[in-house]
């Protein structure tokens, strides 16, 4: 007769690109969200973000804040500090050497040490004392078009190495499914959807009874490097550029010419327009406002990259995104020093404007139903999470598939981390990690 093994204490760490939230459990039935500290109260969302500015005082040396807390930092002092985000999507990109930082180099796990050190710190002491199993989440698919699993797997192993302890790396989507699972009464077959910021990835876990000896077992999982930044983007890209100028057209000599797209590149992530605040840009920026046929746009280019507004305009798109998860028609707001700008947008523009990007998520659940050999009549529930599995056309890819009846959401930001900690507590936690370099 086979003796029950006893839960361990574990740790669950979900490293998102856009948040990272941390779970714990003591007795492997029930999981605990760690809190944070923030300017504005606690939380158990902490944001995926740095600041590094120097010290006056001593030469050569770098402060640096992480979360909240970096976002503070920079938005008090944008041109004397260097802020970094969705670090994490440059993991398994063989490009990436380094974060030139003032006069340091950065690699990436030099980065996501001092992530950790913040992120522990802020922490309170919840996690001063760790326990022997850490299970860290990582995606099933890495951001980039020839992303490298293996170079990724030993910079993670670099970034954890200061907490001490054997990490074991367990797919992010399978951390979702194992929390989903221990709220079920019945034996089923689950598809798990997650998207987050850089990556959307998919497993399928068969889940037996309640009283099984092995409640959970994985049977196949895919990933697709598209999810909450890119549809941030098509916003900015569709509705805001037009708006600063981009399809704008300029004089030269007796030519009528439109205006080169290099001008926006840096527009796809908020952090790279305070770079763009120096005398060189700016002087650019007026010889083309000289030009422009409509010189408004690019006065209203101008004003963003001066004025330094890119936070708050990338705030502004994650509202209009946000709003038309339940409105089919939403006004793009936004006021800033010397900017003012307006725009109505429809839901079905913003679908037709993702629509490539939910053709190539639609092909990775057919991938994953594929490597399960299952069709989708065979899956009784569909667990959808993460921040975009809120947009209707995300949930309607399943409903389409599934039937709106299987499909169930909730605790979009925090089940990974919370199934992630119940399966470090699990006898079985050797079944569930990842292998080195694999990917899907």
């Amino acid at each position: 007769m086979s003796v029950p093994v006893a839960p361990l204490p574990a740790i669950g760490i979900d490293f998102g690109t856009t948040n990272s939230v941390v779970a714990h459990t003591a007795d492997g039935s029930t999981a605990s969200l760690v809190d944070f500290a923030a300017p504005d109260g606690t939380g158990a969302v902490f944001r995926s973000a740095l600041c590094f500015w120097q010290d006056d005082a001593v030469r050569g040396a770098l402060e640096h804040e992480a979360g909240p807390w970096a976002i503070a930092e920079f938005l008090g002092f944008p041109q004397g500090s260097r802020f970094l985000q969705s670090f994490k999507s440059v993991a398994a990109s063989t490009t990436f050497e380094h974060a030139q930082i003032f006069t340091k180099r950065l690699r990436f796990e030099d980065l996501g040490r001092t992530f950790l050190d913040h992120l522990t710190m802020h922490a309170g002491g919840a996690l001063q004392d760790l326990p022997e199993r850490i299970v860290v989440g990582r995606p099933v698919r890495y951001v980039g078009s020839r992303p490298d699993p293996m170079l990724a797997a030993a910079r993670y192993d670099a970034m954890f190495a200061g907490l001490n302890r054997k990490i074991h790396y367990v797919y992010e989507p399978l951390g979702a499914a194992y929390s989903f699972a221990s709220g079920l009464g019945e034996a089923a077959t689950l598809l798990v959807a997650d998207f987050g910021g850089g990556t959307s990835d998919f497993s399928i876990v068969r889940v037996e009874a309640p009283d099984a000896p092995r409640r959970c077992v994985p049977l196949a999982s895919a990933g697709v490097g598209i999810a909450g930044d890119r549809f941030d983007y098509r916003i900015m890209d569709k509705l805001v550029l037009p708006l600063l100028g981009k399809g704008g057209t300029y004089r030269s000599f007796d030519k009528v010419l439109e205006i080169p797209g290099g001008h926006f590149a840096d527009f796809s992530d908020w952090s790279k327009l305070a770079l763009m605040r120096n005398r060189r840009t700016l002087d650019q920026l007026a010889k083309l406002r000289h030009a422009a046929t409509d010189p408004a746009a690019i006065d209203r280019m101008i004003a963003v990259v001066e004025h330094e507004l890119g936070y708050g305009l990338y705030e502004a798109i994650g509202a209009v995104k946000r709003a038309l998860s339940s409105q089919i028609h939403a006004e793009f707001h936004f006021e800033g020093a010397g900017l003012s700008v307006a725009a109505e947008v429809s839901r079905a523009e913003f679908e037709r404007w993702i629509a490539p990007d939910l053709a190539e998520l639609d092909e990775g659940v057919d991938r994953v139903l594929a490597r399960a050999g299952l069709a989708a009549v065979q899956i009784d529930h569909v667990f959808v999470t993460g921040g975009s599995s809120l947009i209707p056309a995300v949930r309607a890819l399943f409903e389409r598939r599934f039937g709106a009846e299987r499909i169930a959401s909730g605790n979009e930001l925090t089940s990974i981390a919370h199934g992630l900690a119940l399966i470090g507590s699990a006898p079985d936690l050797a079944e569930w990690t990842v292998g080195e370099g694999d990917e899907a």
